[in-house]
C-alpha cells in the first residue's frame, strides 16, 4: 500500500491498459483472488484512516467495484465494526458478475448486515458504487437507477470521511471528467467538510490527477494487489515527481560560473495603448525568470508604456522590441501583449530559436492561419517552442470550445502538440504537458491559490528560465510547471489562510 506523494514520477494507466493487466493477472491466480485482495486492502486502509470509527456505511454497486466493497464489508464486520451495507445488485441479482457473486455469498455467510436505505448516522463511508467500467450516460439512454443517484449524492455531500475504491463514483478514470448528474456534481467541491480518499487498485489512473479528479479523489493511495505491470506495458501518461523537476542548476554549478552560463530571457509583451496598460504582466514574467535562475532578463514592452526601470526589480534590463537578439535569447512572448503583439509575431516565430508563447500571442495565432503555418514550421528548423494556454485559449487554437477541452484534457493537449509540433502546457487543475511523440505528463502540484491574475505570467517566465539552461522545451515545461505549483503549495503550508498574489510567488 502506497500513499501517493509528489516525490516520484509515476506511470498512469487508463481503463483499457488496466483491464488488460487485470485479465493477464487473473490467468495465473485462483478465482476471485484480485477482488479478495482488493477488499482486504480497502478494509485495512479504512482502519488506518479512521481507527476510531465504529459505524461504517458501505455503498456497493452491482458490478465488480461493488464486489470489492462487499469483500471490505466482510472484513470490517469480522473485526467488530458496525457495518451497514447498501447494495444495488439486489434489483437484478442474476446480472451480477461472477466475482461479485462470490463476494456476495461470502458477505452473506459472514452475517454482514444489508440495508435498503443509507443509515441515519455513520462515522466513515466507503464508495464502491461504480468503478472504472462506469461511463457517461449517452444521450437518450435510460435514466440511472434512482437509488444510485441518491447514494452518490449522499457520498458527495456528507461531512464524514469517504474512501472511494479505485475511482470516485461518477469520475471518468481516463479523463478526469465528472459525469455525475449536474444536480449532484454541483453540490460537491473543495468546501465539503469530510475528508476524501481514493484507493487505486492495480494501476494509478490519469483521471484522478486532472480536471475534476483532484477535488473528487482527495488523498490518493495505491495497492498493486501483488501484480507487477510487465516492462512492455506503455503508460498512458506520467505523474510528474520532484525527481523530474530539477532546480535552476546553480546548486551544482561551478564556482567559476558567470551570468552567461545561465542564459538570457527576453519578455516581449506588456502593452500600453489608449486606456489599456498591461506592463505589469511583462514585469511579473521578468521577475519570475530572474527568481527561477536566468542569468540575464530583458523586458521589451509594446506600445507606449514609457517604463525604463523596474524599481522593485532593477536587475531587469529594458530594451525596445527591435533591439532583442531573437536568435540567442529565450523569448517569452504574449504576457499582456494585447493587440500589439500580432505585429511582432511573424518576426518572432521566424527568428526566435527558443520561444514561449502565452496569452495574447496565442489568441493572435488562433485567428491567423499564416501565423499558424509559421508556428508549425519551427519544428522542422530545430527550434524549441512551448505554448502555455489555459482551456479557453486552447479551445480557440483548436477551433473548439472550453467544455470540450475540459472534457478530455489529455486529448486536447496531445491534439494541440500534434497540430503545431511543439510542447503544450495546458494549464488548470492537473496541468498537462504534451509533445508530439511523447507520453504526456500530468502535474500534481498547485492549488486554488493560483487562481488569480498574473500567475500564468509567472509560469511563462519560469518556463523561459528553464529553457535558458539549454533544456528541451518538454523537460523545461515539466520542471517549471512542477516548481510553479510547488510554490503555491509551500505558501499554503507556511502562510495558511493568507491569500497569494502573483507577485508573491517565490518570495517565501
Amino acid at each position: 500500500m502506497q500513499k501517493i506523494s509528489t516525490a516520484l514520477t509515476l506511470p498512469l494507466y487508463g481503463v483499457a491498459a488496466t483491464r488488460r493487466l487485470e485479465q493477464q493477472a487473473a490467468v495465473s491466480l485462483a478465482p476471485h483472488t484480485l477482488m479478495q485482495r482488493a477488499g482486504l486492502a480497502a478494509a485495512q486502509l479504512s482502519l488506518a484512516l479512521a481507527p476510531h470509527a465504529q459505524r461504517l456505511w458501505i455503498a456497493c454497486g452491482p458490478g465488480n467495484n461493488g464486489g470489492d466493497g462487499l469483500e471490505a464489508a466482510l472484513h470490517l464486520h469480522r473485526w467488530g465494526k458496525a457495518v451497514t451495507l447498501t447494495w444495488l445488485g439486489a434489483q437484478d441479482e442474476a446480472r451480477v458478475p461472477a466475482d461479485a457473486q462470490a463476494a456476495l455469498a461470502r458477505a452473506r455467510a459472514a452475517g454482514v448486515p444489508f440495508a435498503s436505505e443509507v443509515p441515519q448516522a455513520f462515522d466513515f463511508a466507503i464508495d464502491a458504487l461504480f468503478g472504472i467500467g462506469a461511463a457517461p450516460r449517452p444521450a437518450g439512454a435510460a435514466a440511472p437507477v434512482p437509488l444510485a443517484e441518491q447514494w452518490l449524492s449522499r457520498l458527495r455531500r456528507c461531512a464524514q470521511p469517504v474512501l472511494a475504491l479505485d475511482i470516485p463514483s461518477g469520475l471518468d478514470a481516463d479523463t478526469g471528467s465528472d459525469f455525475a448528474p449536474e444536480s449532484i456534481a454541483a453540490g460537491a467541491g473543495p468546501e465539503r467538510a469530510g475528508a476524501r480518499f481514493t484507493l487505486n487498485f492495480l494501476t494509478l489512473k490519469p483521471g484522478l490527477f486532472t480536471a475534476a479528479g483532484r477535488d473528487l479523489a482527495g488523498q490518493i493511495w495505491w495497492n498493486d494487489l501483488g501484480v507487477t505491470a510487465p516492462p512492455d506495458m506503455l503508460a498512458d501518461a506520467w505523474l510528474t515527481g520532484q525527481d523530474r523537476a530539477d532546480g535552476s542548476g546553480r546548486d551544482q554549478a561551478s564556482h567559476a560560473s558567470h551570468k552567461g552560463d545561465f542564459g538570457d530571457v527576453a519578455i516581449l509583451g506588456g502593452e500600453s495603448a489608449g486606456s489599456t496598460h498591461m506592463a505589469g504582466a511583462a514585469l511579473l514574467a521578468g521577475r519570475a525568470a530572474l527568481r527561477a535562475g536566468a542569468g540575464r532578463v530583458y523586458v521589451a514592452l509594446l506600445g507606449n508604456a514609457g517604463i525604463n526601470v523596474d524599481v522593485q526589480q532593477p536587475e531587469l534590463m529594458f530594451r525596445s522590441p527591435e533591439a532583442l537578439d531573437l536568435a540567442s535569447q529565450v523569448i517569452v512572448c504574449g504576457c499582456g501583449g494585447g493587440a500589439s503583439v500580432a505585429a511582432v509575431l511573424a518576426r518572432v516565430l521566424s527568428s526566435a530559436k527558443a520561444l514561449v508563447l502565452d496569452a495574447d500571442a496565442l489568441n493572435a495565432i488562433a485567428g491567423d492561419t499564416q501565423l499558424q503555418t509559421q508556428l508549425r514550421a519551427r519544428h522542422g528548423r530545430g527550434y524549441r517552442t512551448a505554448l502555455t494556454p489555459h482551456p479557453m485559449e486552447a479551445a480557440r487554437l483548436l477551433g473548439s470550445n472550453t467544455a470540450s477541452v475540459q472534457a478530455d484534457r489529455l486529448h486536447a493537449a496531445r491534439q494541440l502538440a500534434a497540430q503545431f509540433q511543439c510542447v503544450v502546457v495546458l494549464k488548470g487543475s492537473g496541468t498537462v504537458i504534451a509533445a508530439a511523440g511523447e507520453v504526456p505528463f500530468i502535474n500534481p502540484t498547485g492549488n486554488a491559490r493560483l487562481a488569480t491574475a498574473g500567475t500564468g505570467d509567472v509560469l511563462a517566465g519560469m518556463l523561459g528560465a528553464a529553457m535558458a539552461t539549454g533544456s528541451s522545451a518538454f523537460e523545461a515545461a515539466c520542471s517549471a510547471v512542477f516548481r510553479h505549483g510547488q510554490l503555491a503549495d509551500d505558501w499554503a503550508v507556511l502562510r495558511p489562510g493568507q491569500a497569494l498574489s502573483a507577485s508573491l510567488l517565490g518570495t517565501l
